[in-house]
Parts: C-alpha cells; sequence; structure tokens
C-alpha cells in the first residue's frame, strides 16, 4: 500500500491525533489511528491527500511550527482549544474540519476478514456497536442476508482493451438521469453507450468496512466540498452513481398528503422563470421511475427508533406550539427503491445504505434501468472519464453537431468515440457542467442550487437505549414547508465524523452511542451558487438562507426535547449542548452567524444547465437540447431551473425519462 502521507506529514498527522484525543481512553494506538487514515487516503481517486497534507503543513506551522511536534500531547490540545475551536477566522476553521478525518481515522478502524474478522473490533465493542452479521433477529424481522441475482455480470463491462470506436448514442454517466436515459434510447432501438468515470461494485463486492467504501465509491473519497470548504458534497463515482450511496429515498415535487400545502410549487416556479413543463407527461414520467424502481413505502419496523423517535419528537412539538403551518405539516414514512418486498427484498436495515446495500436490497441503477439497458443492446464502459465534446468543424443549419466525445481511461490513457447519432450528458449537475465548459459551451454552471443538510444529535436518557444504528439509516419525514426535518443515523465512522465535540466530549458523545438519535434539517439554497474554476462557489446570505437554517435547526432540537431528550447537539463547529430549559432561539442566533459555524454537507446538486425557452437564461431548451446544438442533450438534475426542495433521486429519472420519452434522436 502506497502511504499518501509522507516522512515530514505522517508525523504532523500522528500528534493532531494525540492532541485530539488526550485523556481519552483509547482502545487503540494513535500510531494505529494514524495508519487507519494512510489506508484510508491510499483508496481515494484524485488530490485529496495533498490538499490535506498542505492542510495539516499550514495546521503545524500556525500551532508553533516544530515545537508542535516536540510538546507533549496535553500542551498541544490546549494550543488546539485555544487557536481553533474559538476561532472566528475562516481559514482556521476550515483547518479545524481536520477534527473529522482524525475521529474518522479511529471509529473507522477495521481488522482484515471483513465482518467476521471484525467480531471482536476492540473501537465498536467501546462504543457497544455490533456489525450486522453479528445482530440477532428475532421472529417476523427481516435477515440480515443476500439477495442474490440483482447484479450486473463482468461480461456486462466493456474493458479498457475493448473501447469501442463509435456508438450510435453516447451516455456519460450511469446515475439516476444517465441509467434512465440510457435505458429509455435502448428500449427505442438505438444503440447505446454508457460510459462512466468510476468502476463497477457488484453487491458482493461492498462491504461494511466504511474508509474503504466511503473513499472507492464517493467523488473524493466523500471529501469534496465547495470552494470554501463551507460544505461537503456527497456524490457517487461508481456505476450507478449517487444511487449506489444514497438511501434510495423517492419523493416527488408535489405529493397529495405527503407535501406541506404552504410549500413552493415548483412546477409554477420553473414555469415563471421561462421553463414550463408538461405536467402530466412529467406526472407520467415519474411513474415510468417508480415502476422501474419497484418503489414503494418502506416497512416501520426499518425505522422503529430513529424514525419513530422524529416522528413521535414532532406531533408533541405541534401539539405544544398550535402553529397551523405546524399542524398542517405532513409527517410520515419514506418512499424508497428497496424490495420489492413481495420478492422477498425488503430492506435488511442494515445501517449502510451510505457505503452501498451488500445485501442486494436496493434497486439502484446498477440493480434495474442498467440491466434493462443491457438487455436492449446498451454496452457500459466503465473507470472512463468523459473530458470533451468533440465537434464538428461545420455547422448543420446554424446549430454545433457532435461528433464524439473524448475519454480518460484509469490508466491515463486517452481515446475518442465516435457518435454516429448524438450525446446524452448526464454527470450529475456539477460534472456536466465542467464537461460542458471543457466542450466550449458558455453559461454553464451558473444558478446552481443545493439542499442542504445539517445534522442535530440527541441523547436520550440511561434508561431508554435507542440502538438506532440497528436499523435503516433514513426513514421518516416532516415537510415543514420551507424546509424538510428527515431522520438519520450513521454507522461508526461516519457518525463520528458528523458528531460534533471535540476532545473528551466527542469520545463521552461516542460511547453513548447506544442512546443517541439523530436527524437532519434539509433547506434549500436557491440558484445562489455557481461554477469557478471547476469548483462550486455557493454562500448562505444573512437575507435568506442563514435565518431559514437557525429556525429550522432551533425547530429540531425542541423536536428531540419533545421525544424526551435530555442533551441536544447541533452540528456547530465549536460542539456546544442544548439542554431543556435552554433558550434555542437565542442560542442560535449568538452561536450561528456564518456558514463556517455548522457542518454542512448536500446530496442534491441542482442546476447549472438550467432548462429554459431563451438560451440567454438557460443552457438547454424545454426538451433539454443544447442551446445552439443539434444532437446534445441534458438529461440530470443540472436541468433543474430551480431547486425542487426534495431528495431528487426520483425528480432526475422522471426528468430524464421525460427528455428521453420525446424520442429526440427518432
Amino acid at each position: 500500500m502506497q502511504k499518501p502521507f509522507g516522512v515530514f506529514t505522517a508525523p504532523i498527522l500522528k500528534s493532531v491525533v494525540e492532541a485530539l484525543f488526550h485523556g481519552v481512553d483509547m482502545v487503540i494506538s494513535p500510531q494505529q489511528v494514524t495508519d487507519n487514515i494512510q489506508t484510508q487516503f491510499s483508496y481515494i481517486h484524485g488530490p485529496k491527500a495533498r490538499q490535506v497534507k498542505l492542510s495539516l503543513i499550514a495546521l503545524c506551522l500556525l500551532m508553533g511550527g516544530p515545537m508542535f511536534l516536540l510538546m507533549p500531547p496535553k500542551w498541544r490540545a490546549r494550543r488546539l482549544e485555544k487557536s481553533l475551536i474559538s476561532s472566528s477566522n475562516n481559514f482556521l476553521q476550515d483547518l479545524a474540519r481536520v477534527r473529522g478525518i482524525i475521529h474518522a481515522g479511529y471509529y473507522g478502524h477495521w481488522l482484515p476478514g471483513e465482518q467476521e474478522g471484525n467480531r471482536h473490533n476492540p473501537v465498536f465493542a467501546q462504543i457497544g456497536f455490533t456489525l450486522p452479521a453479528h445482530r440477532t433477529r428475532g421472529a417476523g424481522e427481516q435477515p440480515i442476508t443476500l439477495f442474490p441475482g440483482r447484479d450486473l455480470l463482468p461480461s456486462d463491462f466493456l474493458g479498457p482493451e475493448t473501447v469501442p470506436v463509435e456508438a450510435e448514442i453516447i451516455v456519460i454517466g450511469s446515475g439516476a438521469g444517465g441509467s434512465m436515459a440510457a435505458g429509455e434510447l435502448a428500449a427505442q432501438g438505438h444503440k447505446v453507450l454508457v460510459i462512466e468515470a468510476g468502476s463497477a461494485w457488484p453487491s458482493s463486492a461492498l462491504s461494511h468496512e466504511e474508509r474503504r467504501m466511503t473513499s472507492s465509491l464517493f467523488v473524493d473519497g466523500a471529501l469534496q466540498t465547495s470552494r470554501d470548504n463551507d460544505i461537503i458534497l456527497f456524490q457517487g463515482r461508481c456505476v450507478g452513481g449517487s444511487t449506489v450511496i444514497n438511501n434510495g429515498i423517492c419523493l416527488r415535487v408535489a405529493e397529495p398528503g405527503g407535501t406541506h400545502p404552504a410549500a413552493n410549487d415548483v412546477f409554477a416556479t420553473w414555469a415563471g422563470l421561462g421553463a414550463p413543463i408538461d405536467e402530466t407527461r412529467f406526472m407520467a414520467s415519474y411513474v415510468a421511475a417508480e415502476t422501474a424502481l419497484g418503489v414503494e413505502r418502506i416497512e416501520q419496523r426499518s425505522g422503529r427508533n430513529n424514525g419513530t423517535h422524529l416522528l413521535a419528537g414532532w406531533h408533541a412539538h405541534a401539539a405544544i406550539t398550535g402553529d397551523p403551518v405546524d399542524a398542517a405539516a405532513p409527517a410520515g414514512w419514506f418512499n424508497k427503491n428497496f424490495g420489492p418486498q413481495s420478492a422477498g427484498a425488503a430492506c435488511a436495515y442494515c445501517g449502510y445504505c451510505n457505503t452501498g446495500c451488500p445485501y442486494g436490497r436496493k434497486t439502484g441503477t446498477a440493480q434495474s434501468l442498467l440491466i434493462a439497458a443491457r438487455r436492449d443492446g446498451a454496452d457500459i464502459l466503465p473507470d472512463a472519464e468523459a473530458t470533451r465534446i468533440r465537434w464538428r468543424p461545420h455547422k448543420v443549419a446554424g446549430k454545433q453537431v457532435a461528433e464524439g466525445v473524448e475519454i480518460k481511461l484509469a490508466d491515463g490513457r486517452k481515446a475518442f468515440i465516435r457518435a454516429t447519432k448524438g450525446v446524452v450528458v448526464a454527470a450529475g449537475t456539477l460534472a456536466s457542467s465542467r464537461l460542458l465548459a471543457a466542450s466550449g459551451i458558455k453559461g454553464t454552471g451558473t444558478d446552481i442550487s443545493l439542499n442542504i443538510a445539517c445534522p442535530v444529535a440527541a441523547l436520550m436518557p440511561a434508561d431508554s437505549p435507542q440502538r438506532s444504528w440497528d436499523e435503516d439509516q433514513m426513514t421518516t419525514y416532516v415537510d415543514r414547508g420551507d424546509f424538510l426535518l428527515e431522520s438519520h443515523f450513521q454507522p461508526p465512522m461516519s457518525m463520528a465524523a458528523l458528531l460534533p465535540g471535540w476532545f473528551g466530549d466527542h469520545a463521552a458523545r461516542m460511547r453513548a452511542y447506544g442512546r443517541l438519535n439523530s436527524a437532519g434539517v434539509l433547506f434549500p439554497a436557491d440558484r445562489v451558487g455557481k461554477l469557478i474554476c471547476g469548483k462550486l462557489h455557493l454562500k448562505l446570505t444573512e437575507a435568506r438562507e442563514l435565518p431559514l437554517l437557525r429556525r429550522a435547526l432551533a425547530t429540531l432540537s425542541r423536536v428531540h426535547f419533545a421525544a424526551g431528550a435530555i442533551e441536544v447537539y447541533p452540528g456547530l463547529a465549536r460542539g456546544q449542548t442544548l439542554h431543556p430549559g435552554d433558550d434555542i432561539d437565542a442560542f442560535f442566533a449568538a452561536e450561528l452567524r456564518e456558514a463556517d459555524d455548522v457542518s454542512m454537507s448536500s446530496s442534491h446538486p441542482q442546476g447549472g444547465n438550467a432548462r429554459n425557452a431563451d438560451p440567454a437564461k438557460g443552457v438547454v431548451d424545454l426538451d433539454c437540447r443544447l442551446h445552439g446544438a443539434a444532437n446534445v442533450y441534458v438529461a440530470d438534475a443540472s436541468t433543474f431551473s430551480s431547486c425542487i426542495r426534495v431528495n431528487a433521486q426520483l425528480t432526475t429519472m422522471a426528468m430524464a425519462h421525460y427528455a428521453m420519452a420525446a424520442r429526440p434522436f427518432g
């Protein structure tokens, strides 16, 4: 294994580990934590290790240079506490995010031998966590076993030695949009080639080793951030895209009884922006996506602790407030693409959705739409990153015509694949925008929206252990109209990285892992982002997003207390604790002044190549065809004209179906 951190940065890393765990009862050594981080970063594709090394060097210099390495851990801990925790300097706050990497190195400890080899993992034992293979499931519960036969086979993929010279239609991306586009076009009789930058991971290859899965399946090893490092951007880099590493949530932008009556009307907003949608056709596309994935309401047993905690807390909270907006808020269980139950493939609620389902029970695109596309003759080329669309020398009727796509293979070799009919770009909001910009398209990567998530964990009384880790990661939600509350709970490494707190406080919270409940707010940042040099620039404003975030976090904190919590840990960088009786509104007004004060992430980038009838206001037309191009379409969330407010998987698939069902290539 190549060690990303060398003779200079590895000692700095170890010194930071020793400082952050000063006074903490460690069951593995600081050197082992350092080795774990070395292993994690050895799996990551891209420059993230180099960026972290630079952060470590900067941190060391700011903390005293060589003195930081030579002084005892107690001195280093005081130095970190004085300089990082209470700092309002944006650069120091960014450096403080190294804390999450260190905690992941401890709580992501993994021994050889997969689950059996980790039966006695000392870190898991310390926090009271049991891996799925060793949990006891009683009568009426779903066994944690593989549901076989759902994966693409090795023979379904082209290798680097069999890169085709041409295809009729090249689809770039195999996630929610690309797979739906490929399946629909292949069913129409076109010869389709799907290009995917990431690798193929069948269910049998997936593991509960979080550090390896997050590093291998996510863009930048799940450490991709916005340009100022304020927001972590979770996106898949594998066959199936983000459908492999999401929670399978399937919400429409408007559902009777499932959407708050005061919520923004997404379709009306699009129409007002110059991007009307044929709602009848789009509803049919929703049905097509739901049918292909086997979407159904999840079983309540899969969220028996954390899911019911959110619903119970919400109903108690709404009864206290007497606010009619609260009273009108739908609160219920998610629809997901797990199962179907009738086939015996119901979710095994192991709690590891975000690192891929190793039990074959989630019908991501690699288990559904791509299989259908293969059946209709489509080819799939993994480990091939599209770098540029090449255009024919002469326009036709004033429009550019795509000649094909330039790609880069995993071994660094480059190739060109001709497209005899056209190209569909569906690599996701950020990657599609970068690709189109690299292909000479103007105006791409603007008006980007995010659904931003922010966590709030809660400690329950000692006599009511929750074992929320023994269930599905996300099961229930509340639609408050201008924001959503969503239950979520993470396996040890991920929970440690998102759980706020420093030094002994963080360790104590993780020791109470079995007594924690957790949820998050999901709020829109609408058309406020843009790509600058390929990185997302997005700032929350005091006029709109920050007040909404404060109010949403305050609401969720009250919901936790209404459900019986004795302490609440909002996702603030300083790791503060809320107690019953605290002035919650005053707390967030004082402690959440800017984006750097809080932990935020997004799995739902949208926009960047928005639909619009006017070429001056959008990158693609109302049929998702690239303005000024004859045979290039975009079929992913980058075509959304504004933030859709809810989880984007289903609407992305519906948009791709909506565009391709119109038979754009004849």
